[in-house]
């Protein structure tokens, strides 16, 4: 997902002016920052509160963590960090990136502060989910990386509940090797994470025995790891996802197809990134909107007042209330 220079530099000033206030007034990390009164808490950054939300829930209040990207204004791909940021990660014992290109910026800060690549998670090569089976590679940085793996498979693996699994334990394992006397707690939590996430799938589960591969559209792939859970099948024109995901202009006859195709009630519903609303998505949420077809909203960042369980649960439940309609 790419936004708009201005809207980024905006949100990114706001960010950096809201951490000089806060060094200043004696606290450190960015606005998705824990508690640093935490004495002896094991410090951990994340690239966005999605992964921060997870490894709280592993490490409990054994860990301080900072998250970078916190609000939907803010673009991982894009975003520019900052001298806090710095700071914070060069600190840090842990740190977990979303990696496949999404939030590069993470790494290379990594790099410069000389942050290991042991102490260093990416939840794309955790999941097993690229294509290639190479993941975001420790060696692979920049434009062409991204352009490269973003094209190969959708690295938006938050939205698997698989994937989240695995990251869980190697949370849990990494944690446990800065705190061996606190490996237990983090073990037992992580199982107790994908429990509830055992629970969710049971819910995918009901819908895909239900929903016979149900014709679906998507203005982005992020939620794509969770509709195919469900046994959804995504008709939407590749063409289409990858301009809107890319933000280039999509090509008037790929908008009309795409447009056709929700007019026509060929899908369920239209599965769609508020993140990147523009004139090109909106046209197909007024073309669905007119047929009456449901839209149901998703968003890359953890809403504020929810846990990652309780997000996913949400979504879950959007979708099969959309396929009884």
């Amino acid at each position: 997902m790419r936004r708009s220079a201005t809207r980024l530099s905006v949100a990114a000033s706001a960010v950096l002016s809201a951490l000089l206030l806060s060094s200043c007034a004696g606290t450190a990390g960015p606005a998705g920052a824990a508690d640093p009164s935490s004495a002896g808490a094991i410090e951990v950054v994340t690239s966005t509160n999605v992964y921060g939300d997870v490894v709280k829930a592993i490490g409990g209040d054994k860990v301080n963590v900072s998250s970078i990207i916190t609000k939907t204004s803010q673009d991982p791909h894009s975003y520019e960090a900052s001298a806090q940021d710095k700071l914070v990660i060069s600190k840090a014992k842990l740190v977990v990136e979303n990696g496949g290109g999404y939030d590069e910026f993470l790494h290379k800060i990594a790099d410069e502060t000389n942050v290991g690549h042991e102490n260093m998670i990416s939840a794309v090569e955790i999941s097993g989910l690229a294509a290639d089976g190479e993941g975001h590679s420790e060696e692979a940085h920049g434009e062409e990386a991204h352009a490269h793996e973003h094209g190969d498979f959708n690295e938006h693996v938050w939205y698997s509940l698989d994937a989240m699994g695995k990251l869980a334990d190697a949370v849990a394992g990494k944690l446990g090797k800065v705190d061996a006397e606190s490996a237990s707690t983090f073990t037992a939590n992580a199982e107790a994470f994908k429990a509830r996430l055992a629970e969710l799938k049971a819910k995918l589960n009901a819908i895909k025995a239900d929903s016979n591969h149900a014709p679906v559209a998507v203005t982005e792939p992020v939620p794509l790891y969770l509709l195919e859970a469900a046994g959804l099948e995504n008709k939407t024109p590749a063409a289409y996802s990858a301009a809107i995901e890319e933000e280039t202009d999509v090509p008037a006859a790929v908008l009309k197809e795409t447009t056709d195709l929700v007019s026509a009630k060929s899908v369920r519903f239209l599965a769609y990134n508020e993140q990147t609303e523009g004139p090109q998505t909106e046209s197909v949420k007024r073309a669905a909107d007119a047929a009456g077809v449901p839209v149901v909203n998703f968003t890359e960042t953890l809403p504020d007042g929810k846990d990652y369980v309780q997000w996913m649960t949400e979504n879950v439940e959007s979708v099969s209330s959309a396929l009884k309609k």
